[in-house]
């Protein structure tokens, strides 16, 4: 009984978490300052603070953006332990484990330890590095998760499309968007059902003739749909292209945030 309460707490968990990290939009229907500037706006701003943070080698020019994104995520009326969590696991935590190897890098010696007979050393110009590209990787992602919390789905993808991205790439993430959403309730109904009618004590063997036919169902499914979703774009007129109403409006706002973004850029 434990076992099978941990796999459902396991597989609800790990559902909400992906809407909640993924498809939750009611940041970018707050009344915040990010939320107000126009969608081409932010982009092209935060593509300026991700080039100048890939492209330093400044700790003290990380931190200062990483600090200018908090700054941003609180005017923005975001929760600060709310996107804490959705930036620092995962991604972050990841490139830990990559940059540890580097501490031990040669240069000038900091720390030494001997352990099983083996001298490790950390060094200063080892140390640096680690730092430097942790930073960096928080700093990119804070900012990425920032734009697409405070921006609507739709607006973001349509900015993009006005940005001359391909056509195929837009449509390809919109549609995998949805259906991502789409299975994510239907894994849920699913092992719903399951439960309902098998109870907790399934076997070993009878529990992966069920997962295996799940899988196909859900293929089966997923293909069906996409030739429905077909079908109904060429009867609402579809022709190869997808038009998108340009409704975007340049104010003065957005011209005062891109020379600031731009001012903060050349001066950091």
């Amino acid at each position: 009984m434990t076992s099978n309460n941990f796999i459902e707490r396991s597989i609800v968990n790990a559902l909400t978490f992906l809407k909640d990290s993924i498809f939750a939009e009611e940041h970018a229907l707050q009344n915040g300052f990010l939320q107000s500037l126009d969608p081409r706006a932010k982009i092209i701003s935060f593509l300026l603070f991700i080039f100048r943070a890939l492209f330093t080698g400044s700790i003290t020019v990380l931190l200062l953006l990483y600090a200018f994104c908090l700054l941003l995520v609180l005017v923005s009326k975001i929760n600060l332990v709310f996107f804490l969590k959705r930036t620092w696991i995962f991604i972050p935590l990841f490139s830990l484990f990559i940059a540890l190897p580097a501490i031990f890098s040669p240069g000038e010696t900091l720390l030494t330890w001997h352990i099983l007979g083996m001298k490790l050393m950390i060094t200063r110009q080892g140390l640096a590095g680690a730092v430097i590209f942790i930073m960096r990787v928080i700093t990119c992602v804070s900012l990425v998760v920032l734009l697409s919390l405070t921006t609507k789905h739709f607006a973001l993808l349509k900015a993009l499309r006005i940005f001359k991205i391909p056509e195929i790439f837009i449509m390809t993430l919109g549609m995998g968007y949805r259906f991502v959403y789409l299975f994510v309730g239907i894994i849920q109904n699913t092992y719903l059902a399951i439960k309902s009618r098998l109870g907790a004590g399934v076997p070993y063997q009878r529990g992966q003739d069920i997962v295996a036919w799940n899988i196909a169902s859900l293929w089966e499914r997923s293909v069906g749909l996409n030739q429905k979703v077909y079908q109904a774009m060429l009867s609402r007129g579809y022709q190869g292209e997808a038009l998108a109403w340009d409704d975007f409006k340049i104010r003065t706002r957005d011209c005062w945030w891109l020379l600031v973004a731009a001012m903060m850029i050349w001066i950091i």
